[in-house]
């Protein structure tokens, strides 16, 4: 078993801990220069870094010019990559500098990566820019020149070519691969055949300059570079201290991640720092198995490289993940990036239901309303896709239909939407055909014993939804579904001839965290008319439940009570499926977002009362149930699911779609694995 300590180390759960560092730059003082190497060497190393990157000629500095053919200048820099390199032996970690480098008779722009006290290899750079402002084909040769793939520094013979792929021996996963500058310019970086080859950390030492907008073009290259390669790109440019003869400098500093930003340093600092982040390097490879497209690419278009074997850092400390991590996958804490995911959600369910609309020739349809969540937002689309479609909403036939646990106010809610939002509203109580079908099938119930059991659950559920379907056959309608991702997930549907079943379901790909934040979002905007507001509201304010079972002591029949906390169950689900992710790093992840309310960041317009946290065991406790519904129970429910657009990515659960499993599975494998490495 894990012990306490190892599985609170993110270093445990597939995660390296890089650094691009910012030095103060001292113009052609290379032993100065070093100095502000060795103090954020240092820093790293106390900081728990594995891997850290200098900006371009970080030894030298970049803007010197011809300085860099002075003999003087360029044996300090040997002497101090020497003083650079046991140093990272003492930090424990591996340092990328930038330094010019002789071989032959030719000077080589280069990275030199050095860890455990030694010079591991040196990656000179490909592509020398000399437009502009720029002209270093006047010092520099380009990788290509070189005539030997070995160089010597301070009597060492070690690697010396471009693309060179660092290996961690003792750490799966943590792989890079180095360029320099300009080479991420290229229509073609070297970083990208390195990705093929299965670096998965890739590193940029930069002087790049800074103008006006810049900054942003490097974040756009570094963004995206990530999210091609599916990997992490960390990038490092000169700051305070070059010289200024023509030019000026920012620092920029970024790590990205398969497209996402995990950290950006400050620019125009002006002192020596370090921008840090925790790189998945775990997630990159999960994701990368699952992406076919780029193994066919590493096989087209991969070429053989060599890889330069070093041992790791292994110490596993308890430490806090340094990345920005949602407590909701699916619901984003940044407002603008929230606003635009409800905008394109709920326009992905209105489109489908238009288009299912549209090939069927139907002008009605019929829907169930409990005065729930999914209920609402399945109403809501329904009534924006007859606005979008020219269609009176008079043909959306919704009904509520009451049954033995329905409360007063979950049925005048609902009775409150269906009028605000100017549907055709009915009732149907179904408790007299329930009693008639407990009769008929000689349930206890029929002869006034409490008996709350499945069957008396599911016997309302199927009539409910046998209902709508005869009421659409009569009105040459159909019915539109209204369950959701999280309960396809957990399997809190009743199969066949209940909930589970409709003639299009635009809720399925939609799980029931981001299903609040988009009520909320219609609630705040004017796309179906603000008549509702107060109702959407107070059915936001309603306790999640599929009352089917009568209230004892006054206290009501929960679904979270039952299932777990859908916010947790959405959080297993997405790293589960999304990525296959072991049921222990997992909980480390669900802890290290939900364990401290305080902490972090919360979606707008979280109310307070719903800002809580969640201890380990707790979390343990539920995902252990989530498994055994997942893996074990419910995929027959899923093999057998009505159409519905995808909404979210990677959360399609359809067997048309992202996930099919076999209905008959075991969740051994995931159970015996969260008690082996999650602590009790």
């Amino acid at each position: 078993m894990t012990d306490a300590s190892s599985f609170f180390s993110p270093k445990t759960h597939g995660f390296v801990r890089v650094a691009a560092a910012t030095p103060v730059a001292h113009v052609g003082d290379p032993k100065a220069n070093a100095g502000e190497h060795l103090a954020l060497i240092r820093q790293a190393g106390e900081q728990g870094v594995d891997l850290m990157v200098f900006p371009e000629l970080s030894l030298s500095a970049y803007a010197i010019d011809d300085l860099h053919m002075q003999a003087a200048l360029l044996e300090e820099v040997e002497r101090q990559i020497a003083v650079l390199a046991e140093a990272t032996g003492g930090a424990d970690l591996v340092a990328v500098v930038g330094a010019p480098i002789r071989s032959g008779d030719a000077l080589f722009n280069c990275a030199v990566v050095m860890g455990g006290g030694e010079v591991l290899g040196v990656v000179p750079k490909t592509y020398l820019p000399n437009y502009r402002e720029y002209y270093e084909k006047r010092w520099f040769a380009p990788a290509t020149a070189r005539t030997e793939d070995v160089v010597r520094l301070n009597g060492e013979t070690v690697d010396f070519a471009p693309g060179l792929i660092f290996e961690a021996a003792n750490r799966p996963g943590f792989v890079f691969a180095v360029e320099i500058c300009e080479d991420y310019w290229a229509p073609l970086p070297p970083s990208t055949r390195a990705a093929l080859a299965g670096a998965r950390i890739l590193l940029n030492l930069s002087a790049s300059n800074i103008v006006i907008g810049k900054a942003d073009e490097r974040a756009m290259l570094s963004a995206s570079h990530s999210a091609r390669t599916l990997s992490a790109y960390v990038f490092a440019a000169s700051g305070w201290g070059e010289s200024t003869t023509d030019l000026a400098w920012d620092g920029q500093a970024t790590v990205h991640e398969m497209g996402s930003k995990l950290a950006e340093g400050e620019r125009f600092a002006l002192d020596s720092h370090l921008t840090l982040a925790d790189v998945d390097v775990d997630r990159i490879g999960l994701n990368r198995l699952r992406n076919g497209t780029f193994s066919e690419c590493a096989r087209n278009e991969g070429d053989a490289a060599t890889v330069v074997p070093f041992l790791a850092r292994e110490d596993h400390e308890a430490s806090d993940l340094i990345r920005p991590l949602d407590r909701f996958p699916f619901v984003p804490d940044d407002a603008a990036r929230l606003d635009q995911d409800c905008y394109e959600a709920f326009n992905i369910q209105v489109q489908g239901l238009m288009r299912r609309m549209t090939a069927t020739g139907a002008r009605s349809l019929v829907i169930g309303v409990s005065g729930g969540l999914d209920s609402t937002q399945a109403l809501l689309v329904a009534c924006r896709a007859f606005d979008r479609l020219d269609l009176p909403r008079t043909g959306i036939l919704a009904y509520t239909m009451p049954g033995f646990a329905t409360s007063d106010g979950t049925r005048s809610n609902a009775w409150a939407l269906m009028t605000a939002l100017g549907v055709t509203g009915a009732e149907i109580d179904i408790r007299p055909a329930a009693e008639q079908m407990f009769r008929d099938i000689g349930h206890p119930y029929a002869e006034g014993q409490p008996v709350h059991d499945i069957t008396f659950e599911n016997v309302q559920a199927g009539l409910r939804t046998d209902y709508l379907f005869r009421l659409a056959n009569q009105n040459k309608a159909f019915v539109l579904g209204t369950g959701d991702l999280s309960e396809l997930a957990l399997g809190w549907a009743t199969y066949g001839v209940g909930d589970h079943m409709s003639h299009y379901n635009v809720n399925g790909g939609v799980a029931k965290t981001l299903i609040r934040h988009l009520i909320r979002w219609v609630a705040t905007g004017d796309l179906i008319g603000g008549e509702a507001r107060e109702t959407l509201h107070a059915i936001l304010d309603t306790e999640i439940s599929p009352e089917l079972v009568p209230a004892k002591d006054g206290v009501i029949q929960s679904t979270e009570g039952t299932v777990g906390p859908y916010a947790l169950n959405d959080f297993f689900l997405f790293y589960i499926s999304r990525f296959g992710m072991a049921p222990s790093k997992v909980a480390f992840l669900a802890h290290q977002a939900w364990g401290d309310a305080g902490a972090g960041d919360w979606p707008a317009n979280t109310p307070e009362d719903e800002k809580i946290e969640y201890d380990l065991a707790t979390i343990k406790g539920w995902l252990r149930k989530f498994l055994i519904r997942f893996f074990q129970t419910a995929q027959f429910k899923r093999s057998a699911l009505p159409n519905g657009p995808k909404v979210v990515t990677g959360g399609s659960l359809s067997p048309r779609g992202d996930w099919r499993a076999p209905s008959d599975g075991s969740a051994r494998v995931w159970l015996d694995e969260l008690e082996a490495n999650v602590p009790d």
